[in-house]
């Protein structure tokens, strides 16, 4: 595995793994990039992690060959299929679905920022990251470098930026939104969902999210 390097004084660039003996804690803030949004299509680009001590350590993710499958990652797939470490994410959902895809494994211990915002925030419909960011700890987050190409062989320090602002700020807006589900008395609701995330993803990329098999429509 090509050596690390430090993009920033807290970003950290790593090459298709994380570096052994990395301990990130019990609770690691994750996130994804991607060519697109097809899992079945689009490979898997940059996996983003962070401890929420303020640092964060990117993954590029290197096809071995063109269109190739991504190299083997044994810390990082360590990491993702331990109970012991909760996988905090924003949109769980995808970013589940598309680690499950390409690295052929099953995650368990998932919390999902956007889940617990769409309980306890129904007065608006703003639940994506930035909007919540903004909200709940008034730190606006800049989306510009959102559409670029990640699967560049090497990215630019503003890609770098944005995808770390991505984890950054996670386990800060889990402790605001977790005492709003407390609050509301929907934490075990919030976390029966968690729980079910890996299983709802499979169900994605077998073609189940759409028709839903949970909607009532028969067509």
């Amino acid at each position: 595995m090509p050596p690390s390097r430090a993009a920033s004084d807290t970003i950290f660039l790593h090459r298709n793994d994380l570096p052994d003996g990395l301990d990130l804690g019990n609770m690691v803030a994750i996130d994804t990039e991607t060519m697109g949004l097809n899992p079945h299509r689009d490979r898997l680009c940059l996996v983003q992690l962070s401890s929420g001590d303020g640092t964060a350590h990117l993954v590029q993710i290197i096809p071995g060959s063109p269109g190739g499958k991504p190299a083997d990652c044994p810390n990082l797939k360590r990491l993702l299929i331990s109970p012991d470490v909760c996988k905090l994410m924003h949109f769980a959902r995808f970013d589940v679905a598309i680690l499950q895809h390409s690295l052929g494994l099953t995650l368990n211990s998932v919390i999902c920022t956007k889940i617990a915002a769409r309980l306890v925030r129904t007065f608006t419909d703003r639940h994506g990251l930035a909007a919540l960011c903004r909200d709940l700890l008034g730190v606006e987050l800049s989306k510009q470098q959102q559409t670029s190409d990640w699967g560049a062989p090497e990215l630019s320090p503003e890609q770098l930026a944005y995808a770390a602002s991505d984890v950054l700020y996670l386990h800060a807006l889990w402790e605001k939104l977790e005492a709003l589900l407390v609050r509301e008395n929907r934490r075990d609701l919030a976390q029966a969902c968690y729980d079910f995330l890996p299983t709802r993803a499979k169900l994605d990329l077998l073609g189940y999210e759409d028709p839903d098999i949970f909607s009532h429509r028969s067509n």
